[in-house]
C-alpha cells in the first residue's frame, strides 16, 4: 500500500512539473514570436519601457516612451541581451523583455547590416563590449567609461566597433528638465550643481536614427 502511494504521489509530481514546464516554454515562445518570425540577427537593437524608478524621469526629459535599451546577441541555442544595468551584463532575451512594461519592445537594425555586421565586425563590437562588461551603472549619465548607462553602451560599442554613430550627441541641457518628475530626479543626483554641458545620448536619440529600420514590435 505504501509503495502505491509513492508512485501516485511521484506520478502527480511529475505531472504537475510537466503542466508547469509546458505554461513556462509557452511563454517563452510568445515573447519570442517575434525572433520567430523575423529571424533576430546579432547586433540588433532592443528598446523598452523600463519599469526602474528613473524610468519616468528619462520618458519625461527625453519626451519619449523607450527608457531602457540593449545589444541583441546569439549566444548558444538562445539570444541574450548586453545592457547596462548593476553591472553591464548578457541578460537572457526572454527576461529582459519580460522585466519592461507589459513585455512590449521595439527591435532595430542598420540598414546596412547585411554589409557592415559581418563576422570581424561581430568581434570587434564583443571586444569593445569585454572592455565594459560589469562597468557598474551610471546614474549620473557622465561620458567616461568609469560607469555606463543603457544607450551609452549601444553607442559606444558602435562607435568603437565600426564607427557608426548612433544618434546625435547631445548636452544635459538640451533635455526638458522642467517637469517636477525630473526635478526631483536630478535634485537626488546632483544637488543644485546640475551638469548642462554634459555630452549625453538617450535611448530616443537611437531608436529615431535614420540609420535603422524596425525589425520588429509588439
Amino acid at each position: 500500500m505504501i509503495w502505491k502511494r509513492i508512485f501516485a504521489l511521484t506520478t502527480l509530481v511529475l505531472v504537475i512539473g510537466t503542466i508547469w514546464l509546458v505554461k513556462g516554454k509557452s511563454a517563452e515562445e510568445k515573447l519570442l514570436s517575434a525572433k520567430i518570425k523575423t529571424e533576430l540577427k546579432d547586433g540588433d537593437l532592443i528598446f523598452q519601457t523600463s519599469l526602474s524608478g528613473q524610468s519616468l524621469a528619462i520618458q519625461k526629459a527625453t519626451q519619449s516612451n523607450y527608457s531602457h535599451c540593449g545589444i541583441i546577441y546569439k549566444n548558444g541555442n538562445e539570444y541574450v541581451v548586453f545592457e547596462a544595468v548593476q553591472p553591464v551584463k548578457l541578460t537572457k532575451l526572454t527576461e529582459w523583455i519580460a522585466r519592461g512594461k507589459d513585455g512590449k519592445y521595439v527591435i532595430k537594425r542598420l540598414k546596412d547590416a547585411n554589409k557592415i555586421i559581418n563576422k570581424a565586425t561581430l568581434a570587434q563590437m564583443k571586444a569593445v563590449g569585454k572592455q565594459l562588461v560589469w562597468k557598474p551603472y551610471d546614474s549620473s549619465f557622465e561620458w567616461s567609461d568609469d560607469r555606463i548607462y543603457c544607450s551609452e553602451l549601444i553607442w559606444k560599442v558602435y562607435q568603437r566597433a565600426t564607427g557608426i554613430e548612433l544618434g546625435k550627441l547631445q548636452k544635459m541641457s538640451d533635455f526638458d528638465l522642467s517637469d517636477p518628475v525630473v526635478k526631483e530626479k536630478i535634485s537626488q543626483r546632483f544637488g543644485t550643481n546640475i551638469p548642462l554641458n554634459e555630452s549625453v545620448i538617450s535611448p530616443k536619440a537611437i531608436v529615431e536614427s535614420n540609420l535603422l529600420v524596425t525589425i520588429a514590435s509588439n
